[in-house]
């Protein structure tokens, strides 16, 4: 009977500990909210999505914390929560602390960045993203080019005026543009569902917008509803239905906020993920897994099949070309990392803007107003760019290596969906 009540009150001491813990977090995870809303109030870029308390952002905009004391009381934060011990055993434990500490690091550094501290911009992508992209060379792109040119259609001009001839022909026109996006966003939704068990009540809108420096963009409200926008600045090509449909849409950026809202924020009571900083580790594995998503929803031949039967048609393009597109856009696709050597190049001051455009329309095969588009991009959002090749790569990279290959579907969705479900990140990945 001793040895009973022995056993009795050990559990219970292991039990106050652990819980005890447990409250120490919750507390520095509420605290780290109001920081990132704080952070907000000076940038409103900083936050992306919140559906948190109401009184917390009445608060925040009550005390009107300066930057310094945001980057101080992020520090001590920062501090605390490394020194609150999780047992290796735990695995989400550990990986909720560290993801904690890392976008606690994040806040510190755009708020430094906010306050006049300019990084170079690797530098600055290590600070705010957990990671640095590789380094390509021009020889690396002109190598690229150079397979590109023998696949292209044989005619006159520069091998970007070729391309853009040859591009010209797949744009969707504006009155057909909604029929099609609407059955990119229904096919990619039946095949996610059917891997992923979504929400009875999950949804979004699509608005079609102008004058923004992206193409596509996911406001996540909470409650499983997303109001996506496309910008209809510049003309929208057949293969950016389906890239918008899956990466803001399904398996993208819909369903990861709705997975973290459910599996951490609800059924964990971490209420952290009530918020989404836009300048954080965590957009490295949103735009990574959202970009990947792509290729898992609709992989290889199955998207080009889909497309030939459905999105060519109402197009009104000749579906006998799908092929022969799809096999130029993988090509062009290599070229990804051109955008960040240019971003890089130009936020370091190492080029000037109009050679920044000179760069991506040699090596990016963009158009002018494209380039010029996403140089506005560089110059607003920074090294957030790296977010989306390097991101792809490195989520592909984590997947793959967890068995989650390309001949192993069912594998490669659910670790695809216990990543989306889990507070990875970064640096984790590799």
């Amino acid at each position: 009977m001793k040895r009973y009540f022995v056993l009795l009150i050990v559990s219970c001491v292991i039990l106050s500990i652990s819980l005890a813990k447990e409250d120490s977090v919750n507390t520095a995870a509420e605290k780290y909210v109001k920081l990132v809303l704080a952070l907000g109030r000076h940038d409103a870029d900083c936050v992306d999505a919140y559906y948190g308390p109401a009184e917390w952002q009445q608060e925040v905009q009550t005390k009107k914390i300066s930057l310094s004391e945001i980057i101080s009381q992020a520090k001590e934060l920062s501090a605390m929560i490394s020194s609150i011990p999780v047992a290796k055993e735990d695995e989400m434990g550990m990986l909720r602390k560290i993801y904690l500490t890392k976008q606690l690091g994040a806040v510190i550094a755009k708020a430094e960045m906010l306050g006049g501290a300019k990084y170079a911009f690797d530098e600055e992508s290590q600070k705010l993203f957990d990671v640095v992209a590789p380094v390509f060379s021009e020889n690396h792109f002109k190598t690229l080019l150079q397979e590109l040119d023998s696949a292209l259609p044989k005619g006159n001009g520069t091998l970007q005026e070729r391309y853009e001839a040859f591009h010209n022909h797949f744009i969707i026109p504006k009155e057909k543009l909604d029929t099609v996006f609407k059955a990119a966003i229904a096919e990619c939704r039946k095949r996610t569902a059917h891997h992923i068990a979504l929400a009875y009540n999950e949804n979004f809108v699509v608005e079609y917008v102008t004058n923004k420096a992206w193409s596509g963009y996911n406001w996540y409200k909470g409650n499983n509803y997303s109001i996506i926008q496309v910008n209809v600045d510049l003309p929208i090509f057949i293969d950016r239905a389906i890239d918008l449909a899956a990466h803001e849409g399904y398996p993208g950026h819909h369903v990861y906020n709705a997975l973290l809202e459910s599996e951490l924020m609800r059924k964990r009571g971490w209420i952290e993920f009530c918020i989404y900083p836009l300048f954080s580790p965590q957009s490295l594995i949103a735009e990574g897994s959202a970009n990947y998503g792509i290729q898992v929803v609709l992989p290889g031949k199955e998207r080009v099949n889909f497309e030939k039967g459905h999105l060519f048609p109402l197009a009104g393009f000749d579906s006998s070309k799908a092929e022969q597109y799809y096999a130029i856009q993988d090509l062009v696709a290599k070229l990804a990392y051109a955008g960040n050597e240019a971003a890089r190049n130009y936020l370091n001051g190492k080029i000037p803007k109009e050679q920044a455009v000179a760069w991506l329309t040699t090596y990016a095969l963009m158009a002018k107003p494209r380039a010029e588009q996403r140089v506005a991009f560089f110059e607003k959002y920074r090294s957030y760019v790296i977010n989306y090749n390097y991101g792809q790569d490195l989520v592909r990279q984590y997947v793959e290596t967890h068995g989650g290959t390309s001949e192993n579907p069912e594998m490669r969705w659910k670790i695809f969906e216990e990543l989306l479900s889990s507070p990875r990140l970064p640096s984790e990945l590799k």
